[in-house]
């Protein structure tokens, strides 16, 4: 679904017993690995618009390093709501709104770069505020712009590698990182992220947008719940 890797922080955090600080830098490093993983996949079957992916990861790549410079100096709490809230509209969104989504031009058409600017500003600065990697906030933006589910599974994939390599690279700054845990949670997301490729080509577009909605709600309604203990 190309947000998968918003499981990885609850589950660091509440299960793993890291800091949610900590747990939000340490996945943002492992999806670089993942972001990788599954941009090779992608790519080899075709299924990667660089016309829309280039401007929108070239200004995530800008704007990450500037969300994890603010999480250092923004209270968690702040940071799962506004994750949580941001996530359930989103998923909310895409799976009753699509009526209301207008017919945009085709990603290639210098016209419709704004809109992607935009998501790579919002996907990059929410992927080093929440260590979510970006996908999670640019693939249902994009389905709200009228992308192919497809399409905005594969952009992610590259926003990912983009997103975390620029967040880490100040993460590691704050010594927030907790190597040891990244490296097994990347080689056993890795393996997920091969039998999640060859799921997604062959899924029903129908099914991908009704799984990414559905685990935007969830996941959001957990970060948010989170907040009120």
């Amino acid at each position: 679904m190309g947000i998968g890797g918003v499981l990885l922080i609850p589950a660091l955090s509440y299960i793993g017993g890291l800091d949610m600080r900590v747990a939000m830098a340490t996945a943002l490093f492992s999806f670089f690995f993942t972001g990788l993983a599954g941009t090779v996949q992608f790519q080899r079957r075709g299924s990667i618009d660089w016309n829309s992916t280039v401007p929108l990861c070239l200004t995530a790549l800008m704007c990450s390093a500037a969300g994890a410079w603010l999480a250092s100096r923004t209270d968690v709490s702040a940071l799962n709501a506004l994750l949580g809230g941001i996530m359930m509209f989103a998923g909310m969104y895409t799976a009753w709104g699509a009526r209301l989504t207008p017919n945009v031009p085709h990603p290639g058409n210098r016209h419709h770069y704004p809109v992607l600017i935009a998501i790579g500003v919002v996907s990059g600065l929410g992927s080093g505020l929440t260590g979510v990697g970006g996908p999670a906030l640019s693939v249902p933006l994009m389905l709200l712009a009228g992308f192919s589910p497809l399409t905005a599974i594969g952009t992610g994939q590259v926003l990912q590698v983009a997103a975390a390599f620029s967040g880490s690279v100040t993460n590691f700054s704050y010594g927030t990182i907790e190597l040891g845990t990244a490296v097994v949670v990347s080689a056993l997301q890795m393996t997920g992220v091969w039998f999640g490729v060859h799921y997604a080509h062959g899924a029903a577009a129908a099914t991908l947008k009704k799984l990414v909605a559905v685990l935007c709600v969830t996941v959001g309604a957990v970060l948010l719940l989170g907040t009120l203990r």
